[in-house]
């Protein structure tokens, strides 16, 4: 099954999902699992493309943990 981006207005194929935790202040984003679909698992998760998951910028005070394999991302990451 085909999953598209989530982003409003964005047609492109998801490759990643966004998942975060409130009382953590944290979110992650991680490669998309390839039985997307399939079951409960993501219910609380957003497929973004590689575009909108490489620019994601989440709250002040919160942590961005891009946890996906250094091949899916197309943006080179910050130095901490």
């Amino acid at each position: 099954m085909d999953r598209h981006c989530a982003k409003p207005g964005c047609a492109d194929a998801a490759v990643a999902s966004l998942s975060y935790d409130y009382a953590a202040r944290t979110a992650w984003i991680d490669d998309l699992p390839d039985d997307v679909g399939r079951g409960p698992a993501l219910d609380h998760a957003h497929a973004l493309c590689g575009r909108h998951a490489d620019a994601l910028t989440v709250p002040h005070g919160w942590g961005r943990d891009d946890r996906r394999g250094p091949a899916a991302r197309t943006l080179p990451t910050l130095a901490s």
